[in-house]
């Protein structure tokens, strides 16, 4: 492990729970492809806490930045004092920059990187149909990513349907021309199945959708890292549907988070 010192620049990640995340081995990893002294640890915050934590980070002075997970990624937006237009149309953060005079600025990079795993995985979403199972944060980006992505069909599927119409309406006000229908538990008839919600990160977690319904033609996604096949992909698996596993759209957006961080070669 490289020396901290009081040289070191801070950055950190909010998540509840806290082990599962896989951020700060693979920023810690970025910052020594580009020398740069800096170190990116896990904190452990929860809701109720948010807005205290948040604070706090605000008074430290050698603190670059902290990326956001689940479940804070919607919360974070009250919290900052400027968003990008991207974040604030999709309703949702996950990385947010410090400036020297303790400014937070928020931006949402989560759909960039997921679509951008699934075409370095040689599958481009372009005319396809895609089936998304969740309206919250992350499901947010996405959304709006694979409408940017030019798929042919969006269903959204959420427990509360007034999220998923809520989803629907400010992916139409950005881009009027996409195809959006709101869905139920079935995923059959799309190409692209993506579990947009944080179920399967517990044991006990019920499937997000109804994996019975899943066909072999299909390309099952995930955005949860640990586990890394959750019980979703592992139902998929084995009803012959091929599998995409969520560490590609965090590796997607390493880079990019460390640039949004004020972090430069």
């Amino acid at each position: 492990m490289k020396e901290i010192s009081g040289h070191t620049r801070l950055f950190g990640i909010l998540a509840d729970p806290i082990h599962h995340v896989k951020t700060p081995q693979r920023m810690n990893e970025h910052f020594a492809r580009l020398g740069f002294d800096g170190v990116c640890v896990p904190f452990h915050a929860r809701p109720a806490e948010l807005a205290q934590v948040v604070q706090g980070l605000r008074q430290l002075q050698n603190l670059g930045g902290f990326i956001v997970t689940m479940p804070h990624k919607t919360a974070i937006l009250d919290l900052v004092d400027e968003a990008t237009p991207v974040a604030r149309k999709i309703g949702a953060a996950n990385v947010v920059r410090r400036d020297a005079d303790g400014r937070l600025t928020a931006h949402m990079l989560d759909g960039e990187g997921f679509v951008g795993g699934l075409l370095e995985a040689g599958v481009d979403p372009k005319g396809r149909s895609a089936y998304l199972a969740g309206a919250g944060g992350a499901a947010n980006a996405i959304g709006f990513a694979l409408a940017q992505a030019g798929v042919a069909r969006l269903t959204i599927a959420n427990r509360t349907t007034a999220k998923a119409e809520d989803l629907k309406a400010r992916i139409l006000s950005l881009l009027p021309d996409a195809r959006i229908d709101i869905g139920t538990a079935d995923p059959s008839g799309h190409d692209l199945v993506v579990n947009g919600t944080s179920l399967g990160m517990r044991d006990a977690d019920p499937l997000p959708l109804d994996a019975g319904r899943l066909t072999p033609d299909q390309l099952v996604c995930e955005v949860i890292m640990q586990p890394r096949d959750t019980a979703l992909l592992q139902a998929a698996a084995a009803r012959g549907c091929r599998i995409h596993h969520g560490a590609p759209m965090l590796a997607c957006q390493i880079a990019l988070m460390a640039e949004m961080m004020g972090v430069r070669a």
